[in-house]
């Protein structure tokens, strides 16, 4: 298997994890589907998603596979007027990464980063390994750490 940006990242800094390959063949790459593939609980497996204001900043937010995200107690959180995803044909060229595959780790820059507070109670999370079709279990700590991460109440 070829490493993705990501995984050299955490192989760097000596961050263990684990990796989960899913077929993709049915064309499911949604979290709640990616949760059901690697049998591992819908709990722990997180998406991200990659937001900007009005002033054009961008902000990652990694949620639940269940939840939504909230954009206006985001804008809140951030003290912004307004937060909406970027458009998914932005994805690649800012992050690196495409949709179904982005990884909240090693984008092409470091943007702000706000994980829903859930994630807080659990050890692990499950995260996009940087491709679609991999995954990658973390300790939540250690992720939070390189990444430097916020907790907050972003999701419904």
């Amino acid at each position: 298997m070829e490493k993705t940006n990501a995984l050299r990242l955490l192989d760097q800094k000596k961050i263990p994890y684990e990796l989960f390959e899913y077929s993709v063949a049915d064309g499911k790459i949604d979290a709640i589907s990616v949760a059901t593939k690697i049998n591992q609980p819908i709990e722990q497996v997180y998406k991200t998603l990659v937001a900007q204001n009005e002033k054009k900043q961008y902000f990652v937010f990694i949620l639940p596979a269940a939840k939504e995200l909230d954009f206006k107690a985001c804008a809140r959180f951030l003290t912004t007027k307004s937060i909406e995803l970027i458009p998914t044909k932005d994805l690649l060229a800012l992050t690196g990464y495409q949709r179904g595959g982005c990884s909240p780790v090693a984008m092409k820059k470091v943007f702000p980063t706000i994980v829903s507070r859930e994630a807080e109670a659990l050890e692990t999370i499950i995260v996009s390994a940087g491709k679609i079709g991999l995954q990658m279990k973390v300790k939540t700590e250690l992720i939070g750490n390189l990444l430097h991460i916020r907790y907050a109440d972003i999701t419904f």
